[in-house]
This record gives structure tokens, C-alpha cells and sequence, in this order.
């Protein structure tokens, strides 16, 4: 029967919660300020308990997630998404957030390979920009 795990490293937890994609990554992470432990900023070795409120900044979003087991080794992403809760809070955050890029207007080149914008995309410019 394998050792039930009480506590594991912040970087470990993370890296196996598939929050980041190699375990270097997650420690630089965490050493920035972008994974903040129970709302104070830790570092890599902090150990991390089940019931542990994460913040999380990464590339696609702010995650508030609450620690439901441990694991110390990277597995499937089932297995990943089994770690931990989000809460309803960050979930409606991050799909406001979706939903105002989705919204944004966007400037789309059309021959990218020119080098330069033509009259037609300079005038989609300015009119993004307001001029």
C-alpha cells in the first residue's frame, strides 16, 4: 500500500496539477508571485495541504482553485483535474474575460507576407485605434 501524502512542495503540486508544463517553469512561477498560497506569496518548497486556496496566473487565465488531494507526480489529466476545485467565482472571471476578447475587434492583415499595411489596412488601423 503506498505512503498517503500529508503535505508536497508548491512546485510539485503544481506541475502535477498540469498548471505548467515542466517543473522549472511552475518553481519560476511560484518564485515571481504568479501562484500565490493561501493569498501570500510562497516559495517553491512551501508545503501545500489538502483545503489550500491557490491563485494561479498563467498565460490563459487567473485560476482560484482549493487543493482536494496531492500528488507529488505528474499523471493524465483526469487525474490532474482531480487535485483540485475551482471555484465558481474564478470560473465566471475567467469566462467574463473570454468573453471580452471574443468580443474585441481584431485586425486581420491580409497579405501578411507584404510587409508592410496597405491604404485598405491602414484605414482598419486607425479605425481601431479611434483616429
Amino acid at each position: 500500500m503506498p505512503d498517503l501524502l500529508t503535505e508536497v512542495r508548491l512546485d510539485k503540486w503544481v506541475w502535477a496539477a498540469r498548471f505548467f508544463k515542466t517543473r522549472s517553469l511552475a518553481s519560476q512561477a511560484v518564485d515571481a508571485g504568479h501562484v500565490r498560497l493561501n493569498g501570500q506569496r510562497s516559495k517553491p518548497a512551501r508545503s501545500v495541504k489538502v483545503g489550500d486556496t491557490l491563485h494561479i496566473q498563467v498565460a490563459h487565465g487567473l485560476f482560484e482553485v482549493v487543493v482536494q488531494a496531492l500528488a507529488e507526480q505528474r499523471g493524465s489529466a483526469t487525474l490532474a483535474q482531480s487535485l483540485y476545485q475551482e471555484t465558481p467565482e474564478s470560473v465566471q472571471a475567467r469566462e467574463a474575460v473570454q468573453l471580452q476578447q471574443s468580443l474585441a475587434p481584431r485586425y486581420e492583415a491580409q497579405h501578411e507576407d507584404s510587409g508592410r499595411p496597405s491604404k485598405r489596412d491602414r484605414r482598419q488601423i486607425g479605425k481601431l485605434r479611434g483616429y
